[in-house]
């Protein structure tokens, strides 16, 4: 019983490590990368790091979907009660 505790309780610890302080700093990497994506270069020209952007916006469209995947799990009773539709094994 006791063991079973613990490991439950490893796993909502892990749970939120990832999502608490995971998820934001993904976030700040995409803003960061986002911001490197076109910096001014010498005489004031602009010069462009496609792989910046490329890296900022898969950061900022993994946030996204973690936040819309938690929405949904969230609600998946209500979703499965009102509307019929099943999400994360919702019976």
């Amino acid at each position: 019983m006791v063991l079973t505790n613990l490991r439950a309780l490893g796993q909502v610890t892990l749970a939120a490590l990832v999502l608490g302080a995971g998820l934001p700093m993904v976030f700040a990497l995409g803003v960061r990368l986002w911001s490197a994506a076109g910096t001014a270069g010498p005489g004031g020209s602009l010069r462009r790091r496609p792989a910046a952007l490329v890296g900022a916006c898969a950061c900022l469209v993994a946030v996204v979907a973690v936040v819309i995947a938690g929405v949904l799990f969230v609600a998946k009773a209500f979703l499965a009660q009102r509307l019929g539709i099943h999400l994360f094994g919702q019976a």
